[in-house]
């Protein structure tokens, strides 16, 4: 049996270090790409978009909708997002003002995560299930390694398969 020569194992140990080196290199940007269209867990306190969430969260989309409103900066997809949230969740859903808020979001970001879950909720709603699954596609691209939003609007297009 011949024995290989000291530089091919070298040359071997070499290249796995490289391959192993570039691998790291790619899932580090493949993370700060996911966490760069990741909002962030706690926006800057007394941003519009923290009182904006809170009151969400509190299911105050009333007042959600009026601190939009009164907000001093221009709409922003994550604004056109938040209003089209609010708008059809309230008590009386405006569903019609909501859809219009959604399709501005992803006029301003094609690829904005939360509107493209949101408006396929909202189709699904007008039981246009062929649109929702339009938008899951789209998601499906727009999320690296999946997301959370993706998994959310399969989830409701399965539950709304299963109710038919």
């Amino acid at each position: 049996m011949r024995k290989k020569p000291d530089s091919h194992i070298r040359q071997t140990e070499s290249i796995t270090m490289k391959k192993n080196f570039i691998i790291c290199v790619l899932f580090s940007i493949a993370t700060s790409v996911m966490s760069a269209d990741t909002p962030p867990a706690e926006p800057s306190s007394g941003s519009w978009q923290n009182q904006v969430r809170k009151l969400i969260e509190a299911k105050n989309y009333e007042q959600a909708i009026t601190t939009l409103k009164q907000s001093d900066t221009a709409p922003t997809a994550d604004w056109h997002n938040l209003m089209g949230y609010s708008l059809r969740q309230k008590a009386t859903p405006n569903l019609a003002e909501a859809e219009q808020n959604y399709q501005a979001a992803l006029k301003k970001d094609p690829k904005h995560r939360g509107a493209l879950e949101y408006y396929g909720e909202l189709l699904l709603l007008k039981n246009d299930l062929a649109g929702a699954e339009a938008l899951l596609s789209r998601l499906d691209k727009a999320c690296t390694f999946g997301c959370e939003e993706y998994r959310d609007l399969k989830k409701s297009i399965a539950q709304f398969k299963s109710r038919k």
